[in-house]
């Protein structure tokens, strides 16, 4: 058993941390939102007030943040991580971040005498509940072994992808290849339903033929196919499109520092950015569906709810 300090109890991090306690061990958690608070201690998470309280004495500490300055002000703020914390912490952030701030991550822990390991994850919401998720790690061997046993209860899946920043770099490449896809459901959709097909019966089909994919199998935009999609709930979030857009622009920036063209990848990036400019940013990423649609609108979804 350890005692596991969790920094972020949000849609990800608060099923994560609440799946380390049925795994017998202590943790403790903060946050900022009440809601997210009280959620996670109803999951057995033992709820502190600051990240100095939270990361003291820990064994491990878990990050899992919206964006990449959340992620430096947490590690290296005046009562941060690295100030507040054991040294003999293990420190593993689940954040999706640009390459830039992981490899600060890793640098800085170092000359501050920490461990560190970066350790996005994939399989969503729906993953982190089910504890299924596929978590994604880059470091030191020794300190990704140890990892490894922490996230085991979270994880279908736990790959050691190399060293520093390789972890991120796999989480990056695979959301660019998980949005353009989405744009390819969301035009095939709505061929497919000008051309009179059934949704469900063409699903069907999709599913078992050369479209078949894991924006198809659980983002489907179209309301009753599939139990996961958001166009059941009016597309409200389970990937918001503004994380959506963060994400993908990591990605290009990784690409434009290769000196990659990734076309598909920035007709992606403008339709987020326009749903966010829309004001539709708070809703699901598969809203995108719109832009396929002849006339703008989208059935399971009413812009003025």
């Amino acid at each position: 058993m350890a005692t596991i300090a969790w920094i972020g109890l949000g849609h990800m991090g608060g099923p994560m941390a609440g799946n380390l306690v049925a795994a017998g061990h202590i943790v403790r958690g903060v946050d900022p939102v009440p809601a997210a608070r009280t959620a996670a201690a109803e999951r057995g998470v033992r709820i502190v007030a600051t990240v100095e309280e939270a990361v003291r004495d820990a064994d491990a500490v878990f990050t899992s943040l919206p964006r990449s300055e959340h992620v430096r002000e947490v590690y290296g703020g005046e009562d941060g991580v690295w100030a507040a914390a054991p040294a003999s912490a293990l420190l593993l952030d689940t954040s999706t971040v640009d390459v830039a701030t992981s490899r600060f991550c890793h640098e800085t822990s170092v000359e501050r005498g920490f461990r560190f390991v970066d350790s996005p994850v994939s399989g969503g919401i729906a993953g982190a509940e089910a504890a299924t998720l596929t978590f994604m790690l880059g470091g030191d061997p020794v300190d990704v072994a140890e990892a490894t046993q922490l996230v085991r209860p979270l994880a279908a899946h736990v790959f050691d992808l190399g060293g520093p920043t390789m972890g991120i770099a796999a989480k990056l490449a695979n959301n660019l290849m998980l949005f353009v896809s989405l744009l390819g459901v969301a035009e095939g959709s709505q061929l497919a339903a000008e051309l009179g097909l059934d949704p469900s019966k063409f699903f069907e089909v999709a599913s078992v033929s050369s479209g078949e994919s894991w924006p198809l199998r659980t983002w489907y935009p179209a309301p009753g196919v599939v139990p996961t999609s958001p166009a059941n709930r009016g597309f409200d979030a389970t990937f918001s499109a503004v994380l959506a857009q963060k994400d993908l622009a990591f990605a290009l920036d990784a690409g434009d520092a290769a000196g990659l063209p990734m076309p598909a990848s920035r007709i992606a990036l403008e339709q987020f950015e326009r749903l966010i400019d829309e004001g539709f940013g708070g809703k699901d990423a598969s809203l995108i569906v719109k832009y396929a649609s002849a006339d703008g609108s989208v059935a399971g979804f009413d812009p003025e709810a």
